[in-house]
C-alpha cells in the first residue's frame, strides 16, 4: 500500500455492526500508527472487509468522512493484516481466541520453533506445526485459519488494485472465494452473470488492464449478455432481434477488425453462447435463457391444466338457483354480462375477466367465489381442512382490497407461493393445493413470476385471472394478461359497461375516455372532484406544496393524499417532490429525531413505501406505512440505527442495513401505485418526461383515485399522454400458446366484436388440422349442458 493514502494502523476493539450479506462493517479500532492529523487513541473505522476479528492488528487505507450525526470516522477502501512482528507480538497472536487449543506456552514454543518468520513457514509449508503433536485434525484447522486470512486479504487488497471499491470487491469475493483472482484473471467478463452490480464496462476496465484484446471472444461474449439483460429490463421484452442485437454489441465494442470481421466474431460468440445455453437463439430473436424458458413453461403449463380439467357436476337450473340466493345475500343484481362472466369462471379452467374501473369486476370476484362454494359442496371458513380456494394479487395493498372485498384472506402471490423476493426464488418449484384460484391485477404479473405461479397449479385447479389490460404492463419483462387475452385461447369477458359510479363522480368516465383516446377540453375543465392546474415543471414543487397544505386544513390525512409521479429524477420528480412534500407536513423542528440515508432524511410520521418482499416479517413490495420509532445506536442493544415502521398495524423494525429497503412516499412512481387506491390523487406531467408520457401511464395514474384528482403541469403533457398509445411488448408467449394447443398461429388476427361485452372462448371450428390430431370435441357448441341437465327428464325414445 502507497504511503501517500491516508492508513491507520491499529487494533479492533469491538466490531458493533455487520452485515453478512455485503460485508459492510463498523467498528472502533485502538490507534497504534497514522499519517493523518488524527490525534484520538481511537477512532471509528467503516467499510466491507472480509475476515475482520477483535483483539487484531490491521492497516486501514481510506479517507477521513465528516458523518453528519457521527462526526469524524475513517472509510477505509483497503485493508490488511498488520502482520505480528516481534516474538511478544507473535505469541500473542498465536495464543488468541482465534487458534483454539493454542495457549501460551504452544504458542512460545512456536515461535522458539519457527523464528519471527512462522507465519509465512506455516503458508508454506502447512507440516511446520508437526512438531507441536496436536493431531492432524487440529493442526488443520489452525493452517486453515492462517490461510483464510491471508487469502482474503490479499483477495480483497488485489480487487482493491484492480478498481474495485469495498461493496464490490466482498461482493466478488463472496461469490468464488480463494479462487476469486484465478477466475476473474481467466475471465474478467464472467462478473456480468455471476456478479449483481458488475456490467459490461467494469469488466471492460479490469480486462484492459489484462491487456485482453478488444475482440477478444469473452470481450464479445460478456457484451452480448449485458445488451440482451439490458435491453429486456428497461424495454420490458423478452427478446431482441437478433439484427438490432449485432448493431447494438458493433457500437459498444468498438475493435479495432473491419466491420464484417468484428460481426463475423460476434456471430461466433453468439453461437458459443447459444450452444453454452447461457443464451437462447430461434427464427432470428435471441433470449436470455430463464424468460424463453419461462414462455414455454407458461403455455405447456396451461395446457395441462386445460387438458385435466373435469367438467361440473351441477345444472344450469342449479347454477341459476344459488345465484338468486347470492344476489339476495350480498345485495346486488346481476346484469347478463356479469351473470355471464360468473357462469363462464365456472366451467372453464382458465377464465380471463379484464375491465376498467367501476365496471364490477369485485362484484363478478365476490359471486365466483360464493358460487363455487355453493355448487360445489365447498367450504369457504379458512380454517377448516377442506378450504380450497386461493386469492392473491402481486402487491399487498391490492391483496388487502382483495381480501376486504371477499370477506376472505387474500396474500400476494410470493407468499402464496412461499417465495422470498431474492434470487433464491428463481430455483424455486411451489405447489398450490388450492381448488380454486383466483388473481387480481394481473397486468402487474411479470413472466418469471407467472412462470412460478401458473407452474404450481396442479391438475384440475380451476385458474381466474382478473384485471385491467388497459394499465401498465408489468415492470418487469413480459405483458403475460395481455398476451393470454389476445390469444383467444381462454375464456374471456372484457366488461365494459360503467356499473360503479357516484352521481357527482366524472373521475370513472374520465378514465375511460381518455382510454378510448378523447382528447377534449372537457379533461381540463374543473368538476368537483376533479381540477387541473397548468404550470411549468418549474412551478410543480411550489403548486403541490399548496395543495398538501390545503388539503391538510380540510382534514385529508397525508396518508389519504397520494402524488404520483412518473420519473424520479428532475425539480418535477419523484425526488425532488418528496423532499419538497416531507418538508411541508413533516418539517424538521429541534429536538426532533432523524436520521440520515445517503441523502433522504427520515423523520418520525414519514409515510414510506416498502420496495422488497419480506415474508417472514409479513410486509411485501408496494406496501406504504409510516415511520412511528427511531431508535438511535447509542440507544439500541444491537448498536445500530433502526427505524420502526408501522404497515397498517404490523409493526416492522428495520436496521440501517436494510433502510435500501424503503423509500419515501409522499410521491411514488405510478407503476408503484398499481393495485392500489388513494381518496386524493395528485397527478404532476411535465413535457421533461416526454419519453414516459403515454396512454396507459394517465390511465393508470387516474384510475389510482377514488373520489378526489388534482392534474397538474403542462396541458401538452397530459394531450400527448393520451394521444400516444404504448407499443406492445416484443414477446413470443402466444406463439408458445399456439404452438402448445395446436392452434394456427392467424387466428391471432380475427376481429373482435366491439360489444359492451366480448366474450372469447375457443374456437371450435372444424378444421384439417383438428381431425389429423384428433382434437374434436363430440359437444361442440354445448359447454354449458351437463348429464344433469337432463337427470329429471323421460328418457328419449329410440326411433
Amino acid at each position: 500500500m502507497a504511503d501517500d493514502k491516508d492508513y491507520f494502523v491499529g487494533t479492533v476493539k469491538a466490531i458493533f455492526f455487520e452485515n453478512p450479506e455485503n460485508l459492510f462493517k463498523i467498528f472502533t479500532i485502538k490507534i497504534k500508527k497514522t499519517n493523518t492529523d488524527w490525534d484520538g487513541t481511537d477512532i471509528v473505522v467503516t467499510g466491507s472487509f472480509g475476515n475482520i476479528s477483535e483483539e487484531e492488528e490491521y492497516k486501514f487505507e481510506g479517507r477521513m468522512v465528516d458523518h453528519p450525526k457521527y462526526g469524524k470516522q475513517f472509510q477505509a477502501d483497503t485493508y490488511q493484516h498488520s502482520r505480528p512482528s516481534g516474538k511478544k507480538e507473535l505469541i500473542s497472536f498465536f495464543s488468541s481466541d482465534e487458534f483454539p487449543g493454542i495457549g501460551k506456552k504452544k504458542a512460545e514454543k512456536i515461535v522458539d520453533t519457527l523464528g519471527e518468520n512462522a507465519i509465512d513457514k506455516i503458508l508454506q509449508d502447512p507440516n511446520a506445526l508437526d512438531f507441536l503433536k496436536l493431531g492432524e485434525e487440529k493442526t488443520n484447522l489452525i493452517v486453515e485459519q492462517i490461510s483464510k486470512n491471508h487469502q482474503a486479504e490479499q483477495v480483497l487488497y488485489q480487487l482493491s488494485n484492480f478498481g474495485f471499491g469495498n461493496t464490490l470487491s466482498a461482493r466478488i469475493y463472496q461469490k468464488y472465494g480463494v479462487n476469486t483472482l484465478e477466475k476473474i484473471t481467466e475471465d474478467p467478463y464472467r462478473l456480468v452473470t455471476d456478479v449483481k452490480g458488475v456490467g459490461f464496462k467494469r469488466a471492460d476496465e479490469l480486462a484492459k488492464n489484462l491487456n485482453i484484446p478488444l475482440d477478444d471472444p469473452r470481450r464479445i461474449k460478456g457484451a452480448l449478455i449485458q445488451l440482451v439483460t439490458v435491453l429486456n429490463n428497461s424495454t420490458g421484452d423478452t427478446l431482441i432481434e437478433q439484427n438490432d442485437l449485432f448493431k447494438r454489441a458493433m457500437a459498444i465494442l468498438r475493435s479495432d477488425n473491419n466491420p464484417n470481421e468484428l460481426k463475423a466474431k460476434i456471430s461466433d460468440g453468439l453461437k458459443s453462447l447459444v450452444n453454452d445455453g447461457v443464451l437462447m437463439s430461434e427464427e432470428g430473436k435471441v433470449y436470455e435463457k430463464s424468460l424463453y424458458e419461462a414462455e414455454w413453461s407458461i403455455a405447456q403449463s396451461l395446457k395441462m391444466i386445460t387438458d385435466t380439467y373435469k367438467d361440473v357436476e351441477w345444472s344450469n337450473e342449479s347454477f341459476s338457483k344459488e345465484l338468486k340466493k347470492i344476489e339476495k345475500s350480498f345485495k346486488v343484481e346481476y346484469d347478463p354480462s356479469q351473470e355471464k362472466a360468473i357462469r363462464q369462471s365456472l366451467t372453464h379452467s382458465v377464465f380471463l375477466l379484464t375491465g376498467g374501473p367501476g365496471t364490477g369486476k369485485t362484484t363478478i370476484i365476490n359471486g365466483i367465489v360464493a358460487a363455487y362454494a355453493k355448487l360445489n359442496d365447498e367450504t369457504l371458513d379458512p380454517a377448516s381442512e377442506d378450504y380450497a380456494i386461493a386469492l392473491a394479487a402481486p402487491t399487498g395493498r391490492a391483496a388487502k382490497h382483495m381480501g376486504e372485498s371477499t370477506g376472505l384472506p387474500a396474500m400476494t402471490i410470493h407468499r402464496l407461493l412461499g417465495l422470498t423476493g431474492t434470487e433464491d426464488d428463481e430455483f424455486a418449484e411451489p405447489t398450490l393445493n388450492c381448488k380454486l384460484l383466483i388473481i387480481d391485477e394481473m397486468s402487474m404479473v411479470d413472466t418469471k413470476l407467472f412462470k412460478t405461479l401458473i407452474d404450481a397449479v396442479q391438475p384440475g385447479t380451476q385458474v381466474v385471472l382478473v384485471g385491467d389490460k388497459d394499465q401498465l404492463p408489468s415492470v418487469g419483462p413480459g405483458q403475460i394478461f395481455s398476451d393470454l387475452i389476445n390469444s383467444q385461447i381462454f375464456s374471456t369477458v372484457i366488461l365494459k359497461d360503467i356499473h360503479r359510479q357516484d352521481e357527482d363522480s366524472t373521475i370513472i368516465q374520465l378514465a375511460h375516455d381518455i382510454n378510448e383516446g378523447r382528447v377534449a377540453d372537457e379533461v381540463f375543465q374543473n368538476r368537483s372532484d376533479r381540477s387541473f392546474i397548468e404550470c411549468t415543471s418549474q412551478n410543480v414543487p411550489e403548486v403541490l406544496s399548496q395543495i398538501v397544505n390545503k388539503s391538510s386544513e380540510r382534514g385529508f390525512d397525508i396518508a389519504d393524499v397520494q402524488v404520483l409521479a412518473p420519473m424520479y429524477r428532475g425539480v418535477a420528480g419523484i425526488d425532488n417532490l418528496n423532499s419538497t412534500i416531507q418538508d411541508v407536513v413533516n418539517p424538521m423542528a429541534e429536538k426532533r429525531k432523524e436520521v440520515l440515508m445517503g441523502n433522504v432524511h427520515y423523520r418520525i410520521d414519514d409515510k414510506v413505501v416498502y420496495l422488497v418482499n419480506t415474508p417472514e416479517d409479513n410486509v411485501f413490495n408496494g406496501e406504504i406505512g409510516k415511520i412511528v420509532g427511531i431508535i438511535l445506536s447509542k440507544e439500541s442493544t444491537d448498536h445500530v440505527d433502526q427505524l420502526v415502521i408501522d404497515f397498517d398495524g404490523n409493526e416492522v423494525t428495520l436496521d440501517r442495513k436494510d433502510w435500501t429497503n424503503i423509500a419515501l412516499a409522499y410521491c411514488t412512481s405510478i407503476h408503484k401505485a398499481q393495485g392500489s387506491e388513494f381518496e386524493m390523487v395528485i397527478l404532476p406531467l411535465v413535457n421533461e418526461e416526454s419519453r414516459m408520457l403515454r396512454r396507459n401511464l394517465l390511465y393508470t395514474a387516474i384510475t389510482r383515485s377514488k373520489r378526489l384528482l388534482i392534474m397538474v403541469g403542462n396541458r401538452s403533457a397530459f394531450e400527448r399522454s393520451i394521444t400516444d398509445e404504448s407499443a406492445e411488448r416484443n414477446t413470443t408467449l402466444k406463439k408458445r400458446l399456439f404452438t402448445a394447443f395446436k392452434i394456427k398461429e392467424d387466428t391471432s388476427e380475427e376481429k373482435i366484436e366491439e360489444d359492451p361485452v366480448d366474450v372469447f372462448e375457443p374456437d371450435y371450428r372444424l378444421t384439417l388440422d383438428m381431425v389429423m390430431n384428433n382434437s374434436i370435441d363430440p359437444m361442440i357448441g354445448m359447454d354449458n349442458v351437463t348429464p344433469f341437465d337432463f337427470s329429471d327428464r323421460e328418457t328419449v325414445k329410440k326411433d
